[in-house]
């Protein structure tokens, strides 16, 4: 693999600069109403996710550990720089920048498929080679929680139980301490099952465990999200949440999940791809962050979460969508407000609103539980992410995003109280936060997928741009456009239409000239967060 050229690797100026797209915040949670036990459990719960900081660095690269441990001991200036920005990326890539190459002596750019795969490795093998298994092999080769290794000539799929034995065992015996110091039953429930998961490589009772949590301490631990395989889309990264649930916000947004089958019932879309029966349980979390890690702490941060990925658990059980405030209150503060002063008209910028990002966010999670998840393909059951490989990341944000958009307006002509500026709020604040996420960059499967509904959104008339650079609404015509995009993208995810999503993706996921413009204007402003506690 092509090793980075020593005349593109950033001084120490340029790697301040770097950073400096990452804004230092202080992030607060408030621990006065934890249990005793609970006191206790906490900071092994953090413990155990600052092991996954390192697992998750041999999931990214084979010799990340060894690098994260060499930028330790030089103490020069621009040896401190290349050690913080290394920390922000968890990795000796800039994911800001296409997750090319920052340090000497490191690939190029992050492999395809970072180290779940021989670095060798091409897609045609692998499906070859998977084509040749067994029903379970295959389960196991194309699943969440192995990775693929060389044996001999040819390849062999490892359970994450084997491959990261040391570090799981670690990580599982800090859960099982935690579990023995809180007196909160379903958090003991869940921290003993997932230690056991850790083990036995199988996640499904700790899944279940977790869609039932119900405690003041919300506990997010494990592999989860497949962005960092960007062959496939198969693998998860391991990553943790420790976060102290906020009981007041969570039960006003109850609301939001009681209405979760109403709205899969009305979906722009041809009723036999809707599901007339939601898994039961929809919870929502409202949650403030002591602690992240992982595939959870690297790049752009997370403001909210849906979990878990396995359909099955979906199917069953519903989803759980675990909203970030502190850390959405940072992003807003930090990073919406600064850009929205730029994007938009004078006049646009009172309709602003941290409610509406909010409430935007919620939205977007809840609709990663809606919509075409398990699909029939002839007579193949199948589901979209497998369809659609390497592009259903990107494809399945677009999906979330715009049908939280379509949600959002049901509700609001359907009953749920809100203000009469509610919906000029929504889309106002949706166009201004589109840049936050175009900022991400096209390799993000977030930023493509903004850029994706953008761009559409454009064509259709509900956003126009001005001589001046500034973008509005047009209200008479986006509600139009916002249904029409949720439309295309759950049918294209009920049919696993993998030739239409590359169109789809190729034709508006891409960066425009009037974008462009826009997103030159937005140099200076702070791209995301550094939460300076959890460094």
């Amino acid at each position: 693999m092509l090793m980075a050229a020593a005349a593109v690797i950033p001084n120490l100026n340029e790697l301040k600069q770097m950073s400096a797209r990452f804004a230092p915040v202080t992030l607060h949670s408030d621990e006065s109403r934890l249990s005793p036990g609970d006191r206790k459990a906490l900071p092994k719960l953090v413990e155990a996710a600052k092991v996954l900081n390192l697992l998750f660095m041999d999931q990214l690269w084979s010799e990340d550990r060894a690098l994260y441990e060499k930028l330790q001991k030089d103490t020069t200036p621009l040896g401190k720089e290349r050690l913080h920005y290394f920390w922000l990326n968890k990795g000796p890539w800039s994911d800001l920048d296409g997750h090319v190459a920052f340090l000497p002596d490191v690939p190029a750019r992050k492999p395809m498929g970072a180290n779940f795969y021989p670095i060798d490795m091409s897609k045609e093998e692998f499906e070859a080679w998977t084509r040749g298994l067994g029903k379970p092999e295959r389960e196991l080769a194309e699943g969440f929680f192995s990775v693929i290794r060389r044996e001999g000539k040819g390849l062999k799929a490892v359970a994450y139980s084997e491959a990261y034995a040391a570090d799981l065992k670690k990580a599982a015996g800090l859960l099982r301490e935690a579990a023995a110091a809180t007196e909160n039953a379903s958090l003991k429930k869940f921290l003993t099952l997932r230690a056991d998961a850790f083990l036995s490589n199988d996640y499904y009772a700790s899944d279940v465990a977790w869609m039932d949590l119900d405690a003041p301490l919300e506990i997010t631990i494990g592999p989860y999200e497949t962005y960092n395989d960007e062959l496939f889309g198969y693998k998860a990264g391991f990553e943790a949440y420790i976060t102290i649930r906020d009981e007041g916000e969570t039960n006003r947004l109850k609301e939001f999940a009681s209405r979760l089958q109403e709205v899969e019932n009305n979906l722009p879309v041809d009723p036999k791809y809707r599901n007339p029966k939601l898994g039961a349980s929809a919870p929502i979390r409202v949650v403030n962050e002591v602690y992240a890690s992982g595939d959870g702490a690297h790049g752009v941060r997370t403001a909210a979460f849906n979990l878990p990925n396995d359909e099955r658990v979906v199917h069953e059980k519903g989803s759980k969508r675990v909203m970030l405030k502190n850390i959405q209150e940072a992003k807003f503060e930090t990073n919406l407000k600064p850009i929205a002063a730029r994007v938009l008209g004078r006049d646009a910028q009172a309709d602003l609103s941290f409610d509406a990002f909010f409430e935007h966010i919620l939205a977007h999670e809840l609709s990663h539980g809606i919509g075409p998840h398990q699909i029939q393909l002839a007579s193949r059951a199948t589901t979209p992410r497998q369809e659609l490989k390497e592009l259903y990341s990107a494809i399945e944000e677009a999906k979330a995003d715009i049908t939280g958009l379509f949600m959002l307006q049901y509700l609001f002509d359907h009953g749920m109280q809100h203000g009469a500026s509610a919906e000029r709020q929504l889309y106002t604040t949706f166009l201004a936060s589109a840049f936050r996420s175009l900022r991400f960059g096209l390799t993000e499967a977030h930023g493509k997928g903004m850029a994706l509904q953008f761009n559409y959104l454009t064509e259709k008339g509900g956003f126009a741009a001005h001589p001046d650079g500034t973008f509005s609404v047009d209200f008479s015509k986006i509600k139009g456009a916002v249904r029409d995009l949720t439309h295309e993208l759950l049918t294209l995810e009920a049919e696993g239409d993998y030739a239409r999503a590359k169109k789809m993706l190729d034709q508006w996921g891409v960066v425009r000239p009037e974008m462009q413009r826009a997103l030159d204007g937005l140099k200076g402003v702070p791209t995301d967060i550094d939460p300076v506690n959890e460094r």
